[in-house]
């Protein structure tokens, strides 16, 4: 895994092998803080990051200079590694292991960006998006980020904005407002 930019730009992080993960390809993450670079103060922003798995879009965030990321997924050893990864380089996250939609039922804390990034075969995730919505989980100017696979397709829940493909991996854009 490759962080893009940032103070750890360039650098590349091993990622133990047989992790359950699907990593955001380089060419994704690139579109996606492309469009992100002219939209948000990084660091002014806080991160609800679903589904983190190794946590490269934590990390990311982070080294862009985010410092309020929260970041969850359902593997112990996801978790375990991207706290490790944060405290090998004085990163501020907090990594937790729990389930995406107990939490979305239960947080009462709103963020700029909330990025989920699930499994693509996932029957409900349509909910997460009725989640945020319905607990009033993003902050004015918040933004909603789904990364899916090509046969998603999620234009006409509300609040869509935009859509963007690169190769596999596609992002649906909700706002707040």
């Amino acid at each position: 895994m490759r962080i893009l930019g940032g103070t750890l730009g360039g650098r590349n992080i091993e990622v133990p092998k047989g992790l359950p993960i699907r990593p955001t390809t380089s060419f994704a993450g690139e579109g996606l803080f492309n469009i992100l670079n002219n939209k948000i103060d990084f660091e002014e922003t806080s991160l609800l990051d679903l589904f983190s798995g190794t946590g490269h879009i934590s990390l990311e965030f982070a080294s862009r200079g985010c410092k309020d990321i929260t970041a969850i997924d359902n593997n112990f050893s996801c978790v375990n590694f991207l706290k490790q990864t944060a405290s090998k380089f004085d990163l501020s996250i907090n990594a937790m292991k729990g389930d995406v939609f107990k939490l979305l039922k239960e947080t009462k804390k709103k963020y700029h960006i909330i990025f989920a990034d699930p499994p693509y075969d996932i029957a409900n995730l349509e909910e997460i998006h009725q989640l945020v919505f319905e607990h009033g989980l993003l902050k004015e100017n918040g933004m909603l980020i789904i990364e899916h696979g090509p046969r998603t397709k999620l234009e006409h829940l509300s609040r869509f904005s935009q859509h963007r493909k690169y190769g596999n991996v596609n992002f649906s854009f909700f706002n707040a407002e």
